[in-house]
Order: structure tokens, then C-alpha cells, then sequence
């Protein structure tokens, strides 16, 4: 059984989804990992992580204008926001989505559909850098 694991990060410009499949892929094809699991995670309480359609982009701003209106910057029923009218909301947003993926790696590669797409989901309004871990496991 073999294991690797990296991290990287990623720049947003703020809320929006941001693919980071390439990244994953690469990530698991330095691990020589052939049959397994790739965890991806996301260490922050204000962003998250989708498997999403790619093909589309209308499709990630659907999901932003879904989201948005399911949990709206300051909303009066927010206590908590010492980092401003998008501060509860961003962690509510993280809560409803995932901070991991598990994904099979088959062949050396991560198992996603033809228009399956990892994204990070920054729920802030503005820009951050989000620290990415990506553990592969499995048999080389």
C-alpha cells in the first residue's frame, strides 16, 4: 500500500468556484498510485468543495445565485459576523456543501465523469488564498 500526499493553494478573487481538477490530476499521477482513493480537503471554514458539471459555466453560476438566495449576506437572523455581512453566511454555505472529496483513482487516474469537475467554492466576497491537501492512496 503506498500513500502521498500534497498540498497546494489557490488564489481566489473572491466568491466563485474555482477548478482545481488539473491540479488533483497531477497531484495524483505523482503519487504512482494506479488502483485507490484520492482525498482532496479544504482547511478553511468559508470555502468548500464541489464535484460540479464543467462543460457549462452557466451551470457554477446557477449554484452561486441557488446558494445565494438560500443563505443571503446579512440576513438579519445572523448574529455572528465580525468579518462582515458575509461572514455566517460563508460558513453556512461551507456546512451545506463539503470541505473533502473522495474520489477512486483507477488507472493512475482520478475516476470523474465526462463533465464532472472538482471545484473550490470561495463563499467570500473577497479574495482569499485556500490551502488545498490531496492524500492518494492506494496500490502502484
Amino acid at each position: 500500500m503506498a500513500a502521498h500526499t500534497e498540498t497546494f493553494a489557490v488564489a481566489t478573487r473572491g466568491r466563485g468556484a474555482y477548478e482545481i481538477t488539473e491540479q488533483v490530476v497531477e497531484i495524483v499521477g505523482r503519487s504512482g498510485v494506479q488502483t485507490g482513493v484520492a482525498t482532496v480537503f479544504v482547511a478553511h471554514t468559508s470555502a468548500s468543495l464541489v464535484i460540479f458539471e464543467n462543460a457549462d459555466p452557466t451551470a457554477r453560476e446557477d449554484l452561486e445565485t441557488f446558494l445565494g438566495r438560500l443563505v443571503p449576506d446579512g440576513a438579519s437572523w445572523f448574529t455572528h459576523d465580525l468579518e462582515g455581512p458575509d461572514d455566517m453566511p460563508s460558513h453556512i454555505r461551507m456546512a451545506l456543501t463539503r470541505t473533502s472529496e473522495n474520489i477512486p483513482v483507477h488507472h493512475g487516474r482520478p475516476c470523474l465523469g465526462a463533465w464532472q469537475g472538482i471545484y473550490l467554492l470561495e463563499h467570500r466576497r473577497t479574495p482569499h488564498r485556500r490551502s488545498i491537501a490531496v492524500a492518494v492512496v492506494g496500490e502502484k
